[in-house]
């Protein structure tokens, strides 16, 4: 990568790590993005509301995307940097600044070229609540794009290093919130009112019964919202939310039906009125074999340590929605064995793995 665009796409995934913004927000980030390739290249840039696409259209010719998110997380910046967030609460703890950083310099290196297929650089907004990539995927059969790339950053792998894995790399998941309405009473007579105290309880012992018998599925319970520290109250309603996970979106889908129906039976069965709101719905993410194939030639080609994961990750990511209409692949890049894991306040994107990321886009276009 060419020395002074590395230094300019640096100083702009500083600039973007001090403004973050949370999913279905990021207005501060994409102005200063759209800004940042109108100022330095001649690429087109195209203003899609929420999110924009950079082209270099080439007459005739099948696109290749690659694709970057912006969304920041709900986390308050803890470390010490000059360049630190200034939103309070806000933070960019998954890498996104340098995502997009790394997208950016891609497109400083475009524009020297001479293209023989047209290229597309999407840069997504609401990642992290599943959002984005289903309403940027339109782009996809509009632009007649054939296959789609992208890359996160990944702790706990070497430095650098490229990990890959065909097929299937990350599981769906949906969050699922659970609200029972019944009715106050006195603490002293709780025969008088209904409370969902026992009714959540049976929830979760249900679900732990559940999963513990199916090794393809998981739900981690992520907040109970019951009554007050008011002891003379019984209260009159509860909630609790969940986030499902299964290797297979089929699966997720069995699980959750399987949760909203003991839900409902409970409900019934004590008088109680209950809500079912669900949110953040990701698919599996799976790699194309012949995408892989090209991640893996690109990465020899340039001398990085090649990963095959044993196994799909956990965690979710919205690319999926991409995979689903064309061939695409995602790859991750090691920010060391020993370096802080992304959404944790200790994080901060490891900004030796940005020409990393460019070269390896670029490696990827020429084959």
């Amino acid at each position: 990568m060419n020395k002074e665009n590395l230094i300019k796409i640096k100083n702009l995934r500083h600039e973007l790590h001090s403004c973050p913004e949370l999913s279905m927000n990021e207005r501060e980030t994409k102005r200063r993005l759209m800004n940042f390739i109108e100022e330095n290249t001649r690429l087109a840039v195209v203003d899609c509301g929420k999110y924009f696409y950079v082209s270099r259209y080439v007459e005739g010719t099948k696109g290749i995307a690659f694709r970057a998110d912006m969304d920041a997380l709900p986390i308050d910046e803890t470390i010490n940097l000059p360049y630190a967030s200034k939103n309070p609460g806000v933070s960019h703890k998954c890498g996104h600044d340098g995502h997009c950083a790394a997208l950016c310099g891609l497109a400083l290196e475009l524009d020297k070229l001479e293209l023989k297929r047209s290229v597309y650089l999407i840069f997504q907004h609401a990642e992290e609540i599943g959002q984005g990539a289903r309403e940027c995927s339109k782009l996809l059969r509009e632009r007649s794009i054939s296959s789609i790339y992208a890359f996160h950053n990944w702790s706990g792998w070497p430095e650098k290093s490229i990990i890959i894995r065909d097929g299937l790399c990350q599981c769906s998941s949906a969050g699922l919130t659970i609200k029972f309405t019944g009715r106050t009473s006195h603490a002293s007579e709780p025969e008088k009112g209904i409370n969902p105290a026992f009714v959540i309880a049976k929830i979760i012992s249900e679900i732990e019964n559940i999963t513990s018998k199916n090794k393809k599925i998981l739900c981690t319970i992520v907040n109970i919202n019951l009554g007050e520290k008011n002891f003379g109250i019984s209260p009159g309603e509860g909630e609790i939310s969940l986030t499902l996970r299964a290797e297979r979106e089929e699966d997720m889908r069995i699980f959750r039906n399987a949760v909203v129906n003991l839900a409902e039976r409970l409900a019934n069965e004590n008088s109680l009125k209950v809500e079912i709101n669900g949110c953040d719905y990701f698919p599996e993410t799976f790699s194309d074999s012949r995408c892989v194939k090209k991640i893996i030639d690109a990465a020899k080609k340039l001398n990085l340590q090649v990963i095959e994961m044993p196994e799909a990750i956990r965690a979710s990511e919205d690319f999926g929605f991409y995979t689903k209409q064309i061939h695409g692949a995602i790859f991750y890049i090691g920010n060391g064995e020993d370096y802080p894991a992304i959404h944790t306040p200790e994080y901060d994107f490891n900004d030796e793995i940005l020409e990393t990321a460019v070269d390896m886009f670029m490696k990827i276009l020429e084959s």
